[in-house]
């Protein structure tokens, strides 16, 4: 398969430069796409075994375009070194769907070389490439590893279908009888140069913010939503979007992958051209104190305390990159069958709002509250935006999300 790929794309494998472009402007580069990663545990990790000697192709889509791209691979949560025997690009025939263009299909290069050995709880940059990419493309990396990597590195929420099958399949135009399932691995973000001053927003949040309750391979999640306003709108066209969720994220201790805190410098400080973070955590941290059991008031007055500090602690960090910080008011989860919160809860959610909605502290406030809540019942999600659970919001919902963000908190950047 490795020569019939050299053979088919000799006149593709060319690494290409961006400053070809020198002559024109000044490429730059700008966070396009995203995912955080973690450990994967449960049914999210896949059977050991698994990747060696397997091709992984998965599909994502940009939330800006430009005139080229690279990939960041990440063994972040790898114990050994992970070696990656090829990586290819191609423009997917849709969402939801293994296929290729096959004369779209580029291979990539790390340091001129078609493989990569990754370093352990390290992320690697591939040679970027010409080629011109719009918004939302739906475009397919496939990656070949050599062997199966010693601590899984992924991101368990994808919302969207990735494939994998034994063999090396970098070139194919299909991949029938891969297996498929909703998680990512190894790829944490796609880099997209640009001739303008990068300007990208990052969202850091929980699993709202991952999607929980959207739909699988259909881009509806709060975050793609904005994306397509900030597009549609001449003034913010400019602008990228990364979604830097995790389902079970918490502020203050680790959970469903790291805690927000320790995983703040990679994935919003080391993001490429961020100019505003939007964070939206807290509801984890508030539903968990008393899920197996009451606690006194101290307790919970400790809590909201100790949630306003990663607030501050998060807001000076940013600050210090020059990052605008816009803080999200946390949503009404009342009815929770997982957190079956209580009126105790409940004073707790609304201490932790009125400190964001407080002059003084984030750089800008969006009142998910106010947009999410139920009128005649305002401690519960209105039933229309509900997924079900009390908790997520449904498609619709992530949509009402998306539009009570006025588009001006990203003006001045």
């Amino acid at each position: 398969m490795r020569s019939v790929l050299r053979a088919a794309l000799g006149a593709v494998m060319v690494f290409s430069p961006l400053c070809a472009h020198a002559a024109v402007c000044a490429p730059q580069w700008v966070a396009g796409w995203a995912s955080s990663q973690m450990t994967p545990s449960g049914d999210n990790a896949l059977p050991a075994g698994s990747f060696g000697g397997a091709s992984l192709r998965q599909i994502i889509r940009p939330s800006i375009g430009g005139t080229g791209l690279r990939i960041r691979l990440s063994n972040a949560f790898g114990t050994a070194p992970l070696r990656i025997d090829g990586a290819t690009l191609a423009r997917a025939v849709k969402a939801g769907s293994g296929a290729i263009d096959p004369a779209s299909l580029i291979v990539l290069h790390f340091d001129g070389q078609a493989g990569v050995t990754i370093p352990a709880g390290a992320d690697y940059l591939s040679d970027p490439v010409d080629l011109p990419v719009r918004a939302f493309d739906d475009l397919a990396i496939t990656l070949h590893y050599a062997q199966d990597p010693q601590g899984q590195t992924s991101h368990p929420g994808s919302r969207a279908t990735s494939w994998l099958l034994a063999g090396d399949h970098l070139a194919d135009a299909d991949l029938p009888g891969a297996r498929s399932f909703q998680h990512w691995f190894t790829l944490s973000a796609v880099e997209i140069s640009r001739c303008e001053a990068p300007r990208a927003i990052v969202a850091l949040g929980d699993s709202i913010t991952d999607g929980h309750g959207a739909t699988d391979d259909a881009n509806d999640r709060w975050t793609d939503d904005l994306a397509r306003r900030l597009q549609a709108d001449p003034s913010t066209r400019g602008l990228a979007i990364v979604n830097q969720g995790i389902g079970g994220n918490r502020l203050l201790h680790d959970g469903l992958g790291p805690n927000a805190l320790a995983r703040l410098d990679r994935d919003v400080l080391a993001q490429p051209g961020v100019r505003w973070l939007v964070v939206l955590e807290g509801i984890n941290d508030i539903g968990t104190l008393t899920r197996e059991a009451p606690m006194d008031e101290a307790a919970h007055q400790a809590l909201v305390a100790q949630i306003i500090g990663a607030y501050r602690q998060i807001i000076a960090r940013a600050h210090g990159r020059m990052i605008k910080v816009v803080g999200g008011t946390v949503l009404p989860f009342m009815g929770n069958d997982y957190y079956h919160p209580d009126a105790r809860n409940e004073a707790d959610r609304q201490a932790v709002n009125r400190w964001i909605r407080e002059q003084g502290h984030f750089d800008a406030v969006v009142d998910f509250d106010s947009a999410m809540r139920d009128p005649a019942q305002p401690s519960r999600l209105r039933p229309a935006y509900d997924s079900g659970d009390h908790l997520h919001p449904s498609p619709e919902g992530y949509r009402a999300m998306a539009q009570s963000i006025p588009l001006s908190v990203f003006s001045g950047g």
